[in-house]
């Protein structure tokens, strides 16, 4: 329940006008209470002129949308665009001089808020990580040009994501030419459809000894060699989670038959990772890596927390090797898609998962091969994981008896709240693939899929979980950053194709 300050807090940012003449006379503990209210009722003029006037050192946003005992509502999924562009004019009003007597804001923090598929917010028109990463970007950039009040530099936290589209805003941010107000920093990092050159000019200079979380997703085209020489010339001390491209760790095509050389690059690749004293979260999917696991996370000294090795090709050896190692008693977070864990090392994935039982919390097995007769070795498997809160089983031929089956067994567990479970293979035609392509995906009885997906919650119902949430998203789950971006991403590989065949066609013509 709302305590009255919260109400009268409401009360007042209802109307903007009394608002914002009363901010001279009001409390500076009351700055942060009055902040969420207007954020709330998305009162823009307000929010900016309580940044321009902010009283106190730090300004965190996912603090201020938090849930608290007097203002119980979680806004920190709420990127509504208007008041973040508020919230960025604020900050330029606050640094430009002359500057009022009392402010004292040297952070402000607009890191860890939530991107989401349904905006909450009144306005329904949201600003997701790029567009936020942009926004305070330029806002950087234009303070630049004038004059900075001696002393008063303030630093900007941001969650980066940076793409060709807005690479040179982002660099112009982080290198001032000069003195700047504003200074802008990023924690964790994401980086798509840049060069490698690029990659590692806008890292530098982002300070990489902060950096507590960098993902290099899709179109940054790196390999073994290149991310041996990106960890060995930037270095990054305090990095925590690290996700690599597909093919990241594979050798580069021209040097594909010097297996030793590709070894020696990924002992080295690991022994920059063991240099990480913080790193807990390692994402290598795509890359093949047979034989090979036990080089990689081997030298590693602190155990990781969440590990996705999704069609990384693994072997015998290297099931075993995860299976047995320190890791595996540690981890709350596991992607092992594309492998068929059943078919080839039954045992050896029963003891990987016995291992992390204590810990494990969301368990991706998506494209593995399960099968009907699997089920009953899966839910034995899985009956030891009673911290498990979610689960992913994605593109697995199941049908609905052996779905209905595993959903009693699963009821068993007890912090259970997701399940993705496959479109099951009696809604597609007999003797349909399985897993569909993509158009094939969607060529399913959808009449017949929602009597089985309500028998399946029936069963739940009767179970008394209704607390299990199920679901089967036949794209995969919502990703708020390709969301964002893809018209860039898709003129990304317009372009890349189009090299592609220049190339081509060069060849052809050397050829005759």
């Amino acid at each position: 329940m709302k305590s009255l300050r919260a109400l009268s807090a409401e009360a007042l940012a209802s109307h903007a006008p009394a608002a914002r003449q009363s901010l001279e006379s009001l409390a500076h503990s009351l700055y942060p209470l009055l902040f969420k209210a207007s954020y709330l009722l998305e009162q823009t003029d307000t929010i900016r002129d309580l940044l321009a006037r902010w009283p106190l050192q730090e300004f965190r946003l996912r603090a201020l949308l938090a849930p608290s005992a007097e203002h119980p509502a979680d806004l920190r999924d709420w990127t509504c665009r208007l008041c973040l562009e508020a919230c960025a004019r604020g900050l330029g009003d606050h640094v430009r001089p002359p500057v009022a007597p009392g402010q004292q804001l040297r952070v402000a923090d607009f890191t860890g808020i939530r991107d989401v598929q349904v905006p909450r917010c009144p306005c329904r028109s949201t600003l997701g990580r790029w567009g936020r990463t942009e926004l305070l970007a330029r806002t950087c950039c234009e303070l630049q040009a004038r004059h900075c009040v001696p002393g008063r530099a303030m630093e900007v936290l941001a969650d980066l994501f940076v793409t060709s589209g807005n690479f040179e805003v982002v660099v112009q941010a982080l290198q001032p030419a000069g003195p700047a107000p504003l200074r802008l920093r990023g924690p964790s990092f994401r980086a798509d459809s840049l060069s490698p050159g690029q990659l590692l000019h806008v890292l530098q200079l982002a300070g990489p000894g902060v950096l507590r979380k960098l993902e290099v997703v899709h179109n940054v085209r790196l390999h073994a060699g290149l991310v041996e020489q990106l960890l060995g010339r930037v270095g990054f001390p305090q990095l925590a989670s690290l996700t690599l491209p597909a093919k990241a760790l594979e050798a580069f095509p021209a040097q594909a038959a010097d297996a030793d050389g590709g070894d020696a690059r990924l002992a080295a690749i690991a022994l920059a990772l063991s240099r990480m004293a913080q790193l807990t979260e390692l994402s290598v999917a795509f890359s093949t890596l047979t034989g090979k696991v036990q080089t990689l996370l081997g030298p590693l000294r602190t155990p990781l927390r969440a590990l996705d090795l999704a069609h990384c090709s693994l072997d015998h050896a290297d099931m075993a090797f995860l299976a047995s190692c320190p890791h595996a008693a540690h981890l709350e977070v596991l992607d092992l898609s594309g492998h068929n864990l059943e078919g080839l090392f039954p045992s050896t994935f029963a003891r990987l998962l016995g291992r992390a039982a204590q810990t494990l919390k969301v368990l991706t097995l998506e494209e593995c091969g399960l099968a009907d007769s699997q089920v009953g070795r899966l839910s034995l498997a899985l009956s030891p994981c009673r911290e498990l809160r979610e689960l992913r089983l994605l593109g697995n031929p199941l049908s609905a008896g052996a779905l209905q089956r595993l959903f009693a067994a699963l009821c068993a567990l007890p912090k259970l709240r997701c399940v993705e479970f496959p479109v099951p293979k009696d809604c597609y035609p007999e003797g349909a693939a399985y897993p569909q392509d993509e158009p094939g995906t969607s060529r399913f009885d959808q009449q017949k899929y929602d009597v089985i997906a309500q028998e399946l919650r029936a069963g739940l119902l009767r179970a008394g979980r209704a607390d299990i949430r199920i679901s089967s998203p036949l794209f995969g789950s919502f990703d708020p950053d390709i969301q964002e971006t893809s018209s860039e991403l898709g003129a990304f590989l317009l372009q890349a194709f189009k090299n592609a065949l220049e190339k081509f066609s060069r060849a052809l013509k050397q050829m005759e």
